[in-house]
């Protein structure tokens, strides 16, 4: 029995998994990950590192992060407290989406996740005070391979939710894109 529904998003490869809850008065169970069952959805290999995120305060934007070859990833969003703006941005050279993105609402209320293939750069808006993320990835983490866009770059247009009421400095210093941009290598 499958307990992860997977449906596709307007981006080629990004996909959008619905985890099947089952609640009693004890409370609920959810599965976060199957790799049997994410596996047709893009999934291969393990999972190499999870990653938790906590963001104090509503509006505030941590990404847009990516990984370059040989170290590029996939990722599994998941929101297990509070909201966010989930977003996804098509980097892959030669696709014919380059550089658009998609945004969804995760929250610990809806239990859905976003698996995001390699090639996209990855980043989120949190919609309340207090919202905790969850990253599954299927690369280890290389600094070398490290790259980010800034999420207010007019090319990219993302309509946040809320204003932006905080970021990094190395997220808000990220450079703009220019036209020597031709994305990533897969």
């Amino acid at each position: 029995m499958n307990r992860l529904a997977v449906t596709g998003l307007p981006l080629a490869g990004l996909k959008l998994v619905e985890r099947q809850r089952f609640a009693d008065a004890r409370g609920s169970f959810a599965r976060l990950f199957c790799a049997e069952e994410l596996h047709d959805a893009g999934w291969t290999g393990s999972i190499a590192q999870i990653n938790h995120t906590s963001t104090a305060r509503k509006g505030t934007v941590r990404g847009m992060h990516f990984q370059r070859t040989p170290h590029a990833e996939i990722k599994l969003v998941s929101c297990i407290r509070g909201e966010a703006f989930d977003v996804a941005i098509d980097l892959r050279r030669g696709s014919p989406t380059f550089l658009n993105w998609h945004g969804e609402h995760l929250s610990a209320g809806n239990c859905c996740a976003v698996l995001i293939p390699k090639g996209f750069a990855h980043g989120f808006q949190a919609l309340t005070d207090d919202a905790d993320l969850i990253y599954c990835h299927s690369t280890a983490y290389d600094v070398a391979s490290e790259g980010g866009l800034n999420p207010r770059d007019p090319r990219l247009a993302i309509s946040w939710p809320l204003p932006i009421a905080e970021m990094s400095a190395r997220d808000a210093q990220a450079s703009m894109l220019d036209d020597g941009f031709t994305g990533i290598a897969l």
